[in-house]
């Protein structure tokens, strides 16, 4: 399948160049063709951190989103060499968050492409450091000990990171190619729309749609059958994003996380977003804290969701609205893992981020 383009010269496919190493990949990666010259590469977890990723197989080659750390970066590339030979000419991120971009150094030449916000809003948000620092806390006793007793919900949110997830060896590699609203590339005579769409999820939101072959890429603008979460940005501006893709009529929409899918995957996260946010306006103005609003709205249908304790989140967005604030909730913050675990504990429900 993907047959590579008979123009180019026959390489060695490009998981041979970077030297992949089978055994510590995600061995349950799987590479699905989507329509006749794309392609999603999607996790075997649908968990904080399993990103999907995309490919566009004319023109050079195109990835979309680079996965969370080296080795299901490598593991991705590896998938892609069963597709086409030689490196990929362009690399589209569709956000700034580590998940989406930590694997852009091994795409060493290639034209990395993202909306103008995304290289700032990167050092604020996806500094590899970080998640190094917070993963070897909880390698050591007595840092993991003070977690325990301080911060239980960051020490969970690191421990579930350390089961999938190595952050050594990362080298922030911003993009280069920045665009404002929209950018169309001719791959060949295919045309791709990059469309901002952001700030939804985060302020970089894109999502990348190819008309022809009536595919969405819409990074984490959708969530299938996972909670969304939304860091930056406002309610309407992301149900007007999900109107857009509703619009675009794809038959085919790669989300950020979780499977496959059409239009009633953006048309559930819309449902979703709108019912929290209803729901949250109720508790606001009976006086109750987000947490307390979180503990008490009926997840119905949600409820089967993976990481159904992000409603914390969500409904904390919502008041931090109904307050007429403008600053983004912290996805880092102890505070905000603090509360998910509390949630989660609160509601019998699996501690999961």
């Amino acid at each position: 399948m993907g047959a590579t383009e008979g123009s180019e010269p026959a390489r060695l496919p490009f998981f041979h160049q970077i030297g992949v190493d089978r055994q510590s990949a995600s061995s349950s990666m799987k590479l699905q063709q989507i329509s006749h010259n794309c392609f999603a590469v999607v996790p075997g977890k649908n968990r904080v951190g399993h990103a999907n990723s995309g490919f566009i197989d004319r023109g050079g080659g195109v990835v979309i989103d680079t996965q969370s750390d080296l080795s299901h970066a490598r593991r991705m590339i590896e998938l892609l060499g069963t597709v086409r030979t030689g490196m990929p000419k362009r690399v589209i991120n569709t956000h700034e968050d580590g998940d989406h971009v930590w694997g852009n150094q091994l795409f060493d030449g290639a034209e990395i492409i993202a909306h103008r916000s995304v290289p700032d809003a990167m050092r604020r948000v996806a500094d590899p450091r970080q998640a190094q620092t917070l993963l070897r806390r909880v390698d050591r006793l007595l840092p993991r000990l003070l977690l325990r007793a301080s911060h239980p919900g960051v020490l969970a949110f690191a421990r579930q990171l350390r089961q999938d997830f190595d952050f050594d060896g990362i080298e922030p590699t911003f993009p280069a190619t920045l665009f404002d609203q929209r950018l169309v590339l001719d791959l060949d005579d295919l045309e791709v729309h990059l469309i901002h769409v952001g700030p939804c999820h985060r302020d970089g939101d894109t999502v990348v749609h190819v008309p022809e072959e009536r595919v969405v890429f819409a990074g984490d603008v959708v969530f299938r059958c996972c909670t969304p979460v939304g860091w930056a940005g406002s309610y309407a501006n992301w149900l007007a994003a999900l109107d857009l893709i509703i619009w675009l009529d794809p038959d085919a929409i790669v989300p950020g996380h979780g499977p496959i899918c059409g239009i009633e995957g953006a048309m559930e996260v819309k449902a979703y977003l709108e019912y929290v946010r209803e729901e949250s306006r109720r508790f606001f103005d009976r006086g109750l804290t987000s947490l307390e609003a979180s503990k008490r709205i009926e997840l119905g249908p949600y409820g089967d969701w993976r990481a159904p304790a992000r409603l914390y989140v969500n409904v904390e967005r919502a008041y931090r609205e109904f307050r007429g604030e403008t600053e983004p909730v912290l996805p880092t913050g102890e505070k905000t893992l603090d509360a998910i675990y509390t949630l989660a504990k609160a509601r019998g429900m699996e501690v999961e981020f």
